[in-house]
């Protein structure tokens, strides 16, 4: 499974409770696109419309050499293949108060593109800062166990 993309920054800004794993529909322009790893997925979400799930804010750059007719909208909405019962439980999720569903990763699986969905609450900047100070903490931790280790030969 080779990351075409990621969205490091929607795991700073929201606590993921839940990821969902989706196909997306995609047209032959937007694969090559996607295989010149001419992507973005920075600000990538996804919504439940009319019992459908879709994908808002991908940006697939258009491919140069496609004429008019082949070529593909670089920011339209993708329609995700996911089961009909993992749509209803997205849905009803969706409905509580501060929950949306973010696009984390897009990957290929096979020959298939797939997107990585977290279902998400945002984030407190404090939340941020704390999870920042944790980091640093467990970092400077790893760092005093590897100085006694070498120093005392383990």
């Amino acid at each position: 499974m080779a990351d075409i993309a990621n969205n490091k920054k929607a795991r700073r800004d929201y606590h993921i409770s839940e990821t969902f794993e989706a196909g997306v529909e995609l047209k032959g322009t937007e694969v090559k696109s996607i295989r010149a790893a001419k992507v973005n997925i920075r600000d990538t979400f996804a919504l439940v419309e009319k019992g459908q799930l879709m994908l808002h804010g991908c940006d697939i750059q258009p491919w140069e050499t496609a004429g008019a007719w082949f070529q593909h909208g670089s920011r339209r909405p993708r329609r995700l293949l996911m089961h009909r019962k993992e749509i209803i439980k997205i849905s009803q999720a969706l409905d509580q108060k501060g929950y949306t569903l973010v696009c984390l990763r897009l990957y290929w699986k096979g020959r298939k593109v797939k997107v990585e969905l977290g279902l998400a609450k945002g984030k407190a900047h404090a939340d941020q800062r704390h999870d920042l100070k944790d980091r640093v903490e467990k970092r400077e931790a790893q760092r005093e166990v590897a100085r006694f280790n070498q120093k005392h030969g383990f």
